[in-house]
């Protein structure tokens, strides 16, 4: 019942506003100007044409065919379309991503319903439905890129492996690779979470033998107090046997059976179940490590992580960014992280241990200063585009003052703290550690601060943050309303001109990734970092075509 309520009522909100956005703006916008054509092209079965632009694989076409395929018999009857190229329409393809959006809605109540069991089903639907309106990812539903589908394959390659499909999770993780390659990352996160629940799950078997023996020794010791001897003396003896059997097999190391919150401890013990279960876990997960064989060669093939616009593309060291993800991913869930009882929490576990603590809040301090003054990356296209948030976000709060990115180093420190102490509420302290890698693995080298990036990692996040209160979920989903009735006003109704380009421009919430190979300024002029950050002093840049 639950699937079918959230399912629901995200349908009800995907019909009219895609029928609003694709009445309002019909035509292919931003980055959708590289993702239509080459999605029509496949339509046409041209699948050797590729947009050297375009950066990310084709997975999201081959989607799209597949989407276009089950719905052209139907078209075809009613005559709307005479062949299947013309069916590939902008509109069509977008609604790609609105059935991808439904079934992501469904994986996440199963997520959901999987990690809290005893969750009531109306309460896990409200839950499910607030996560569906997600800002960044709501928006990208009614447009044609690569972040529902992206979501959607990663969140279901990990609903499968909760499940222990390990085979299955594999292959959506190779799909998720597939439409974009940074989700290589999340797809050996999972792996290492999928090990975590192996190990953890063996443990808890072992644990209950050990139990149920010791129990049974009670038994035999009463029972052989009561003067039943004879059957006490024979379960001894198979006990006996079953002792001197057990020595006969030195590789089974013995596994502790208490639970460490130690990090040393709980590596431990991962490593002893795992050679105890080795040629088992080598079956379960060594898929996975055939698609991450098969990235590294491609990438050493292609001699890059990109498909196209290499140049445009580096890597580049932008530790700042950890740091912007998690004070954005604290004030998308503003009552977890910004109450009074968080700040109580986490105050108490200074007080605990105030020698090691204080160390930890100097170092990070430290580090955050360190990274905002010598790897906080202010890229030319961030300030070459105003119709980004993100592009105000730098001008009117960053780069405010000189000293405003180093006041808000406590800011973000507080929020990783605060992220760290709620994730160690109900996950190990190894599983907390392998997912603050994999966001410093996915974000770091991105040198473009862009919100799509927060997407994934933000998920898991909420996930796995025990939100018992209704209120907070409540608030989060009013929040989440907010946010995205202002941004589509914006880009539906409030468009704008620049004199130096034709055409209507029009606010988005994220960053545009493909126009990085562009010029910016008057002519065909390149300015210096300095010279935009002036120019972007009257809010007025442009942007003109390729080099």
């Amino acid at each position: 019942m639950g699937r079918i309520a959230v399912a629901s009522i995200v349908v009800l909100w995907l019909i009219p506003v895609s029928i609003l956005v694709n009445r309002i703006v019909p035509e292919p916008y931003m980055d959708e100007i590289f993702h239509v054509p080459q999605a029509q092209q496949y339509c046409r079965g041209n699948f050797r044409s590729w947009d050297p632009m375009i950066t990310t694989p084709p997975g999201l076409y081959f989607l799209s065919l597949a989407y276009v395929a089950s719905l052209f018999p139907g078209l075809f009857c009613m005559q709307a379309v005479s062949s299947f190229p013309d069916s590939c329409s902008t509109s069509v393809l977008r609604l790609t991503n609105g059935v991808l959006s439904v079934l992501c809605s469904i994986l996440v109540y199963e997520i959901i319903t999987h990690l809290r069991p005893s969750l009531d089903d109306k309460k896990a639907t409200f839950r499910a439905v607030v996560l569906s309106l997600y800002p960044v990812h709501w928006f990208f539903t009614f447009l044609y890129y690569t972040d529902v589908a992206s979501l959607t394959a990663v969140l279901a390659m990990y609903l499968l492996i909760l499940k222990k499909k390990f085979l299955l999770s594999s292959l959506l993780g190779a799909l998720s690779v597939l439409i974009r390659q940074t989700n290589i990352i999340w797809m050996l996160f999972v792996a290492c979470a999928g090990v975590i629940e192996f190990a953890q799950s063996h443990q808890r078997n072992s644990a209950e033998v050990v139990e149920f023996s010791r129990s049974k020794e009670k038994d035999d010791l009463s029972a052989n107090r009561k003067g039943v001897s004879m059957i006490s003396n024979l379960r001894r003896r198979r006990a006996g046997d079953g002792a001197r059997n057990q020595n006969k097999f030195p590789s089974q190391i013995a596994v502790p059976m208490t639970y460490s919150s130690g990090l040393f401890d709980e590596i431990q013990n991962i490593i002893i179940i795992s050679w105890n279960h080795f040629w088992e876990l080598l079956v379960s997960f060594s898929p996975f490590f055939m698609v991450f064989v098969a990235f590294v060669a491609f990438v050493r093939w292609n001699g890059s992580i990109v498909l196209g616009a290499k140049d445009a593309h580096v890597v580049s060291p932008h530790f700042a960014q950890l740091l912007y993800f998690a004070v954005v991913s604290a004030v998308f869930m503003l009552p977890v992280h910004f109450s009074l009882g968080q700040v109580a929490v986490l105050f108490q576990q200074f007080r605990k241990n105030k020698l090691l603590n204080f160390f930890q809040w100097l170092m990070a301090l430290t580090v955050s200063f360190l990274s905002v003054q010598f790897f906080s990356i202010a890229h030319p296209y961030l300030l070459a585009d105003n119709r980004h948030y993100t592009f105000y976000l730098w001008r009117k709060v960053i780069n405010f003052h000189s000293s405003t990115k180093y006041l808000m180093v406590p800011l973000y420190v507080y929020s990783w703290f605060s992220i760290v102490s709620n994730l160690a509420k109900n996950q190990k302290t190894l599983w907390v550690m392998v997912y603050f890698v994999a966001c410093a693995a996915s974000l770091i080298p991105a040198p473009l601060i862009e919100f799509r990036y927060y997407t994934i990692p933000f998920f898991f996040l909420i996930l796995h943050t025990n939100i018992t209160g209704h209120k907070s979920w409540l608030f989060m989903g009013v929040l989440y309303l907010s946010i995205n009735c202002f941004t589509m006003y914006m880009f539906l109704f409030r468009p704008f001109s620049w004199k130096h380009e034709a055409g209507t421009q029009r606010i988005l919430v994220y960053f545009c990734s493909y126009l990085l190979d562009y010029t910016v300024g008057a002519g065909e002029e390149n300015y210096s970092n300095s010279e935009l950050s002036a120019i972007c002093a009257d809010d007025k840049l442009y942007l003109y075509g390729p080099r």
